[in-house]
């Protein structure tokens, strides 16, 4: 299997976990279909229209190539009818978040390094291609973004980006080196979440209502 071949697989794997992640938090919202359909939309294909624009690759992919936005449209529906067998939404959604924050975090770097970009920049388009997505759905859900809340999101997949930053120098490129940096993120992600991790968040002190000591003369 070809770097390009890998590529194209992980982008529409992403997509389609992203589609179904974002589409089980409109369904669990009781958006109707459409709503269900753009919520998943949206949410699979935001952060690689982001990355496309970034690394000047216009259109994006998500409009020039019909299996992402089908890919995303099919995966949101399917989910919308069979959201039945989804008994517990809320953890369905928080995993398939993290598989899809794997996938969007390996092929956005990838897709990155393919364009020259260098390490640094790789990274942070690996990041910004994986968070992109869940940050629209959690904001067009009603929800404050999981990525500006306590737990260990961006950073998990800034990880991951490293990771795959430092394989493709060394010369790994191949799938199984490629889905160990997907399966990182993913682990790292839900063991923060049944750790509870969290980044360190500032302490803010209650203003003071008046001054101490006695009353000026």
């Amino acid at each position: 299997m070809t770097t390009s071949t890998a590529l194209l697989l992980a982008d529409l794997a992403g997509v389609a976990v992203f589609a179904a992640s974002g589409a089980s938090a409109a369904v669990a919202k009781r958006l109707d279909l459409f709503g269900v359909v753009f919520v998943g939309f949206v949410a699979a294909l935001g952060g690689g229209i982001v990355r496309d624009l970034v690394i000047d690759e216009v259109p994006p992919l998500a409009f020039a190539d019909w299996r992402y936005a089908g890919t995303a449209a099919v995966t949101a529906a399917a989910i919308f009818w069979l959201h039945p067998q989804f008994a517990r939404l809320r953890t369905t959604v928080l995993v398939l978040d993290a598989a899809g924050l794997g996938l969007f975090t390996v092929a956005g770097t990838l897709k990155a390094l393919d364009a020259r970009v260098p390490a640094v920049g790789a990274c942070l388009i690996g990041m910004i291609t994986a968070i992109g997505g869940g940050l629209v759905r959690d904001l067009l859900t009603g929800e404050i973004p999981v990525v500006l809340r306590r737990e260990i999101y961006a950073v998990a997949s800034l990880v991951g980006s490293i990771v795959v930053v430092l394989l493709h120098g060394l010369g790994h490129t191949g799938p199984i080196p490629l889905t160990v940096a997907v399966v990182l993120v993913f682990g790292v992600r839900l063991v923060a979440l049944r750790r509870r991790w969290s980044a360190p968040v500032a302490t803010v002190r209650p203003p003071r209502t008046g001054l101490s000591g006695p009353p000026p003369e």
